[in-house]
């Protein structure tokens, strides 16, 4: 299993890692455009509201809330019963005492069966980077590709500078 973007990055660019930096910073750039470029035609085809996995997400937790029993202390705060377990939601401050409402900013069950009491739109309690739009929004710019390295015009105070190995 990958723990990090490098490793990943890393065993994909395996053969490519044996190329001089220039080639391996233009494969690099290769594949995040790449990338890029197939999340964009992705996002693009979401028509609606929520990224599909924020509404697989919110499917799973709908689905644990059924078997949560509510008690409600206001409109907006509310003692949840789970098994032998209980919680408190509060609504207003998008809290839950599981902790995951807030780390996920997404609803969790005890919140999806409060926010379901309280004849709530639950899609106005997700974080507005699970919306479709934001999704869009975040490949909307283009990663360009570069021209052949013969083509490129590079200022005479660039050009001059040596670049040196580090000292060891």
């Amino acid at each position: 299993m990958m723990t990090n973007i490098l490793e990943c990055i890393n065993a994909i660019l395996l053969k490519e890692r044996e190329l001089p930096v220039t080639a391996l910073a233009e494969e690099m750039r290769s594949l995040v455009q790449r990338w890029h470029y197939e999340r964009r035609m992705e996002a693009e085809k979401c028509k609606t509201q929520l990224t599909p996995f924020a509404k697989i997400l919110l499917s799973e937790q709908y689905q644990l809330s059924m078997r949560i029993h509510l008690d409600p202390a206001s409109d907006t705060v509310y003692t949840v019963l789970e098994g032998d377990k209980n919680g408190v939601v509060d609504l207003h401050a998008r809290t839950c005492s599981c902790r995951r409402f807030q780390l996920e900013q997404l609803p969790c069950a005890h919140a999806m069966i409060a926010i379901r009491h309280s004849k709530r739109d639950v899609y106005d309690f997700c974080f507005e980077y699970y919306n479709s739009s934001t999704w869009k929004a975040t490949y909307a710019g283009v990663v360009y590709p570069l021209p052949h390295q013969g083509d490129w015009v590079i200022p005479n105070e660039v050009r001059d500078v040596k670049v040196l190995p580090p000292d060891i």
